[in-house]
């Protein structure tokens, strides 16, 4: 009952008051968005944390102008990668071979299937299945911050291509997806703050088939 409070308190807030989040909230958030399952535990993305203030002050005329680019704490940037190679493959598995202490016939076959279907495909179909697990770890963040009693605003509303060349993704096969400010709202010019949260009933969402 505790974290759906929380999730009822939440909302996108539209300004935000410049207060610093806590490092240890900020830890939590990102290392819940860490946790988040991902298609074949590939992680194809990387969170960029923007506390410069320069660097806020550049994304935000290419993301609509928006304050709490500006006005938040931090400013978490969800990245995916431009598509799927060999060695991104083999080094999530690598990686979990090394974790594990041990290599299973099963887990390397299905490395091989990976890698003789996903580094074959289009890039942009590559991307966006990238970006899609990118939004698994995104929607945790969220979660996690209305756990902290921190806000978060997703934003979709800004220029990838201006962004990605402000922290100079490309050059690192990282395309940004989706922009979350962090910090806590300001009550005395959001709009939004006092008004009523709307959703569908559980009736009109969901449908069960028995």
């Amino acid at each position: 009952m505790e974290l759906l409070d929380k999730l009822k308190w939440r909302y996108a807030a539209k300004a935000m008051n410049g207060k610093k989040v806590p490092q240890e909230k900020l830890d939590r958030i990102i290392e819940a968005a860490r946790l988040a399952p991902t298609s074949s535990g590939l992680q194809p993305f990387e969170i960029y944390v923007i506390k410069n203030q320069e660097v806020k002050e550049k994304i935000r005329p290419v993301a609509w102008n928006q304050s709490v680019i500006t006005d938040c704490s931090d400013l978490l940037v969800f990245a995916a990668w431009d598509t799927y190679t060999a060695e991104r493959i083999n080094y999530m598995f690598d990686l979990t071979n090394k974790i594990r202490g041990f290599e299973n016939e099963g887990w390397e076959n299905y490395r091989q299937m990976l890698l003789s279907s996903y580094p074959q495909k289009d890039a942009e179909e590559n991307f966006n299945h990238a970006a899609k697990q990118a939004y698994i770890a995104f929607s945790q963040a969220i979660t996690a911050a209305a756990f902290e009693g921190v806000d978060a605003t997703p934003i979709e509303g800004f220029d990838p291509a201006a962004v990605d060349e402000i922290l100079g993704l490309r050059e690192k096969g990282l395309r940004s997806v989706v922009l979350l400010p962090i910090g806590y709202r300001d009550e005395s010019n959001d709009w939004l703050v006092n008004l009523v949260k709307v959703r569908k009933s559980t009736e009109d969402l969901v449908t069960v088939i028995e």
